[in-house]
């Protein structure tokens, strides 16, 4: 990764860091507490196997992809990875309140380079954290490469709506403006949260991650669009390594 890349890695933790505290909450209010069922939603469609297994869970944030994996199989072993240890450390509190099995880990790495050998996990969960990778095919060809053969990925995130329709006029004006009001009044973070809507502007369509996702070594088995279309469910399986 370049200077660049690394500065705007380097900007995006501390970002994060700041509004840790605040970020469940802000991700209540935005979605209408849904983003909890959503996640629900993607593991299921994961379709995991009953046996136990491994699973990474990258850009974990506050940890509740993660903790969905293990409350799925309580057998499994789950690693979270992020940039922000504020983030992680508001994680490991959330799954020290739940009965579970000790076998979560957090770990501070950048998808750009997991510090993990080939073929390791069975499945990987992004949730609301691709849009910030610097190099997207970069990172998809670590998560590629960390995967087993077959071993699926699923992705939740917020994507820009293909050109055309009415909301894709409308959805960017109303989450431009009204993001930046809730992180200054809930979080007392205006520059935060105005950077999530231009992430969201600067990021690719549903179509267009799903034809990424296909030209580094991965199928798409399923997608779900959610949210009037705003934020969609991809799953995907590792077919060939690159």
């Amino acid at each position: 990764m370049n200077s660049q890349g690394k500065d705007r890695t380097k900007f995006v933790a501390t970002m994060f860091s700041r509004i840790s505290k605040r970020y469940d909450l802000l991700n209540t209010l935005m979605t209408g507490g849904r983003h909890y069922s959503w996640r629900k939603k993607a593991i299921k469609m994961l379709n995991q196997n009953a046996s136990p297994h491994i699973s990474l869970d990258i850009a974990t944030g506050t940890g509740d992809f993660a903790l969905e994996l293990l409350n799925t199989n309580n057998k499994n072993t789950v690693i979270g990875i992020d940039t922000s240890l504020n983030m992680m450390k508001i994680a490991r509190k959330k799954f020290n309140g739940k009965k579970l099995n000790n076998n979560l880990y957090f770990a501070l790495s950048d998808a750009h380079n997991l510090p993990f050998p080939n073929d390791y996990f069975a499945y990987t969960t992004i949730g609301f954290g691709i849009r910030n990778f610097i190099d997207l095919k970069s990172a998809l060809k670590e998560v590629n490469r960390v995967l087993i053969p077959e071993g699926k990925l699923a992705i939740l995130e917020i994507v820009k709506l293909d050109e055309g329709r009415f909301l894709s006029k409308i959805f960017p004006i109303y989450f431009g403006k009204v993001t930046p009001w809730l992180g200054s009044i809930f979080a007392g973070d205006r520059e935060a949260y105005s950077y999530l809507p231009q992430s969201v502007e600067n990021f690719i369509s549903s179509q267009e991650l799903t034809k990424t996702l296909n030209s580094v070594g991965f199928e798409t088995i399923a997608t779900k669009k959610i949210a009037l279309g705003t934020v969609t469910i991809h799953i995907a399986k590792k077919t060939s390594s690159i």
